[in-house]
C-alpha cells in the first residue's frame, strides 16, 4: 500500500549518489517557492527508516530552500527490496 505524506528531509537516507543538473534544480526550486511542490517523490520505508531512491532534483530543491519536508509517496518494502535496491 502506498500513501503520500510528508516526510522530514533529515529522515531519508539518500544511499546512491546522484548528479543533479543544477539548472534543473533551480527551475524547480522558482516553481516549488512559487506554487509548492507538485509532484511527490517516491521512498521506501524499511524498518521505520526512510530511504530515497528517485526525485533527487526535487528533493535537492526542497533542500536547498530550506524545507522541513518533502512531499513523499511511502511504500512499506521488507529489507530484500531495499537490498534489490543496492545491487
Amino acid at each position: 500500500m502506498v500513501k503520500v505524506q510528508e516526510i522530514p528531509l533529515n529522515q531519508i537516507k539518500r544511499p546512491l549518489p546522484r548528479a543533479n543538473d543544477p539548472n534543473k534544480v533551480q527551475a524547480l526550486m522558482e516553481s516549488i517557492a512559487e506554487i509548492g511542490q507538485q509532484e511527490a517523490i517516491d521512498v521506501l520505508e524499511v524498518d521505520g527508516q526512510y530511504y530515497g531512491f528517485s526525485g533527487c532534483h526535487r528533493y535537492e530543491a526542497c533542500q536547498r530552500l530550506g524545507k522541513e519536508t518533502v512531499l513523499a509517496r511511502v511504500r512499506k518494502a521488507p529489507r530484500s527490496v531495499l537490498k534489490m535496491h543496492l545491487a
